[in-house]
């Protein structure tokens, strides 16, 4: 059963890792017509629908009490503070340097999740986010010459604590259906977007291009209601600290489809870099740990 449980992970991994890959793409496309935070919100309240009309067909119980609180928490951290400072930053700072950012994900988590003591620390995890970090600042090290805004690097900061956190709260939430985690949280932070975009005063227009239009659709079902299952589904299994390692293997995915659909450059830095994440998820994901190193498990 644990090699099944661990082919079943990875493959939760892959598909998490290639669905948000997808997303930053999907997000440039949108925001050459929609506002950032109106585009968000259109994202997150119709996947939210898609999730609530799911629920309703499969009849999965609404949940009550701390269930119902944590649900809204996690979601108002992982789909609202986080993309509503992730959109933010990404107005004023090119995409590669924000998911070099994006990549500390991995170490906040760990030291929140041993901070907060629902893991123990193990060496392999610091250096395997020190590898797969390094990597990425090697395939984004063009963008690291820029000027960056404080405020803007201070709120992708601020993303970066708040997936962390989210991680963390996943795991130590009542047993809660994917599904209905999700939906649950999509609609809150649906809400607060929507409140968000009214307040810097987004245009509210509906798309009028036919590619707006395609990218709006794969950020709702592929970028965010199987993304964010997935993800959820793989915290359960993995963990938060081993979950967060997709954040480094992400921006290789949206690197090679940015080539394919964009037209950006295959760069000697990716293939510099690209060996140091993966080896970087390996040994601090990947890799079983060894019986002196495992992890007590968390009581759930």
């Amino acid at each position: 059963m644990r090699g099944v449980s661990d082919r079943v992970g990875l493959a939760l991994f892959v598909g998490v890792s290639i669905f948000a890959g997808g997303n930053a793409v999907g997000i440039r496309f949108s925001n050459r017509e929609l506002d950032p935070l109106w585009g968000a919100s259109l994202r997150f309240g119709a996947a939210a629908l898609l999730l609530m009309a799911l629920m309703s067909a499969r009849r999965l119980p609404m949940p009550h009490g701390r269930a119902l609180a944590g649900a809204i928490a996690f979601g108002l951290l992982n789909f609202g503070v986080t993309f509503s400072l992730a959109y933010y930053a990404l107005v004023y700072i090119h995409a590669g340097l924000g998911q070099t950012i994006l990549s500390m994900v991995p170490l906040v988590t760990l030291l929140l999740s041993v901070g907060q003591r629902q893991e123990q620390f193990r060496p392999a995890l610091l250096v395997g986010v020190l590898f797969a970090a390094a990597g990425v600042a090697v395939i984004s090290q063009a963008p690291l010459r820029e000027a960056v805004p404080l405020l803007a690097l201070l709120a992708v900061l601020g993303a970066v604590m708040a997936f962390a956190e989210a991680a963390v709260l996943a795991h130590r939430l009542p047993r809660i259906h994917p599904i209905t985690l999700n939906a649950v949280g999509m609609t809150a932070a649906a809400i607060a977007l929507f409140a968000a975009s009214f307040t810097v005063g987004d245009r509210w227009e509906l798309p009028r291009l036919a590619e707006t239009w395609w990218a709006l659709a794969y950020l709702v079902f592929a970028g965010s209601v199987l993304t964010f299952v997935f993800y959820v589904l793989l915290i359960g299994r993995w963990g938060a600290s081993r979950t967060s390692y997709v954040f480094v293997v992400i921006p290789v995915v949206t690197i090679m489809l940015s080539a394919w659909l964009d037209d950006e450059p295959l760069t000697w830095s990716l293939l510099l870099g690209a060996p140091l994440i993966l080896f970087g998820v390996y040994l601090g994901a990947l890799r079983p740990p060894r019986r002196r190193d495992a992890p007590t498990p968390t009581v759930r």
